[in-house]
This record gives C-alpha cells, sequence and structure tokens, in this order.
C-alpha cells in the first residue's frame, strides 16, 4: 500500500507542478524559455509513468481516477510524433487540476487507512 501511496503522490504532485509552471506563461513563450519546456515535459512523463503502476487493488478501489495518462507519457517518451506544446499548454491549464483531484481524495482515504 506505501507503494501505492508513493504512486499517487507522483502523479497529483506532478501534475499541480505542471499547472503552476504555467501559470502566467503563455504558450508562444514556451518556445524562448526552455528550462520550462522541459519541466512541463518532465511533469508529464511523471503521473504517465506512475499511473501504469499501482496495485489492482487500488485501481478497483478509485476507479474515478484517469489511469491512461500513459499515451502524452510514451509520446514524449518516444517520440512518437513532434510534441505539440500547445495542446501541452492548455491541458496543464484547464485540465491537469481536474485530474489531479481524484487521485488526491484518493490519498486522502488511503491515509486514513494506514
Amino acid at each position: 500500500m506505501q507503494r501505492d501511496i508513493l504512486l499517487l503522490t507522483e502523479m497529483t504532485d506532478a501534475a499541480e507542478q505542471a499547472h503552476k509552471l504555467m501559470d502566467g506563461i503563455a504558450v508562444n513563450q514556451l518556445e524562448t524559455r526552455p528550462a520550462a519546456t522541459d519541466a512541463l515535459l518532465r511533469n508529464f512523463t511523471v503521473p504517465g509513468e506512475a499511473a501504469s503502476q499501482p496495485s489492482e487493488e487500488v485501481r478497483t478501489q478509485f476507479p474515478d481516477i484517469t489511469w491512461q495518462p500513459q499515451r502524452p507519457r510514451n509520446r514524449i517518451v518516444h517520440g512518437y510524433w513532434p510534441i505539440d506544446l500547445a495542446v501541452l499548454h492548455t491541458t496543464a491549464t484547464d485540465q491537469l487540476p481536474r485530474l489531479a483531484s481524484s487521485p488526491r481524495l484518493a490519498l486522502t482515504t488511503l491515509d486514513q487507512g494506514t
């Protein structure tokens, strides 16, 4: 169970960090800020990797969690095609806070059970 808690923590922390990174940064600024782009890419790969590893028990207990963020991770890591920074920017800005809420709730539940 500790490993599941670690994985869920990594998922939520990276999603929240990606969201914070984009605060005040327009998509066209990413091309001139390689450090921000690199950090954003990393914070997309971490949840994708972590989401592929939780136990079946946790996956079953928390079906509301999006367990499929591996797709963006695979595109970034394996370079299947060029990365569309506008898509990552929009996702980080608009979607990641909502996607991080379910794992954060699961963490609260699991922490109460330990």
